[in-house]
């Protein structure tokens, strides 16, 4: 492998090296966290594992870059801070989706209730649905 190399897996990818590097490769993963926040707000399958998959490949080599040039001193601190903004949105993102998940969730839980499940009791009054809790419980 060549010495201006990194191992990702299975791919070898170039090495970002410099500021410029680490500026395309910063640049490159905020194109496609901004067109994952467009295509969620459209709801547009397509777009969103397009850019999720591109997100997916390119910030792995950005983080590489950045801790190859940490090694060397050589990180701008525009640059760090511009990483630091990524991570939140990464984690904000992360946030939203599992909040939307929980949400469609509980959705279907009722308006799909498990089929097994009594929606009342004997006597007549409700009994608990999957997966849901009480107030106390919570």
């Amino acid at each position: 492998m060549p010495a201006h190399a990194v191992q990702h897996g299975d791919a070898v990818a170039p090495a970002v090296a410099g500021g410029a590097d680490l500026d395309a490769a910063l640049l490159r993963v905020e194109q496609h966290l901004d067109g994952l926040q467009t295509a969620l707000g459209a709801r547009d399958m397509p777009g969103i594992e397009e850019h999720a998959a591109a997100l997916h490949q390119a910030l792995p080599r950005a983080v590489e870059g950045f801790a190859v040039a940490a090694r060397s001193g050589v990180v701008p601190s525009t640059l760090r801070q511009r990483l630091g903004m990524v991570g939140a949105q990464v984690a904000a993102q992360r946030d939203a989706i599992a909040r939307a998940a929980t949400g469609l969730d509980r959705a279907i839980d009722v308006l799909m209730p498990d089929s097994n499940a009594m929606l009342y009791s004997h006597s007549g009054t409700a009994q608990p649905r999957r997966g849901s809790t009480s107030a106390l419980q919570a």
